[in-house]
């Protein structure tokens, strides 16, 4: 049975949706991948959306929304997206905070630069999960 991990922030609109969208696209043999949030938006971050479509060919409008925590199966990894306020509480076997500034309102670097940080933590989180490097058990 595959690993389920769940990237988490407060609104579940920016960073969480991408790392959801590149954990599919760079972990999906490894784990799988779920995000969520306290509270949701009305819709996705248009600014993350584009970017997320542009740098990786991949559209986080289709068929997505906002979820809440209560939305997502239980999973074994909670990745915290890095909130500056009071983050999520989400049960999990290994929990670990990646820290990330929120690009909502800045320029489309800031985005840019967010999604590749996002792409690097994935690949790094998929290669810890694949050589057993997180404890599960």
């Amino acid at each position: 049975m595959k690993t389920k991990v769940a990237f988490i922030c407060v609104h579940n609109s920016c960073r969480s949706q991408m790392a959801e969208a590149l954990g599919k696209l760079y972990g999906n043999s490894v784990f799988e991948s779920y995000s969520a949030g306290t509270e949701t938006k009305h819709q996705i971050n248009q600014d993350a959306a584009r970017i997320t479509k542009e740098l990786y060919n991949t559209d986080i409008n289709q068929a997505k929304k906002s979820k809440l925590l209560s939305d997502i199966p239980e999973v074994d990894i909670v990745i915290k997206m890095g909130c500056n306020v009071v983050c999520p509480i989400l049960p999990g076997k290994h929990i670990e905070d990646w820290g990330l500034d929120g690009p909502t309102g800045k320029s489309d670097d800031e985005f840019i630069k967010t999604a590749k940080t996002i792409e690097e933590k994935v690949k790094e989180l998929d290669r810890r999960i694949e050589n057993n490097e997180i404890k599960l058990d």
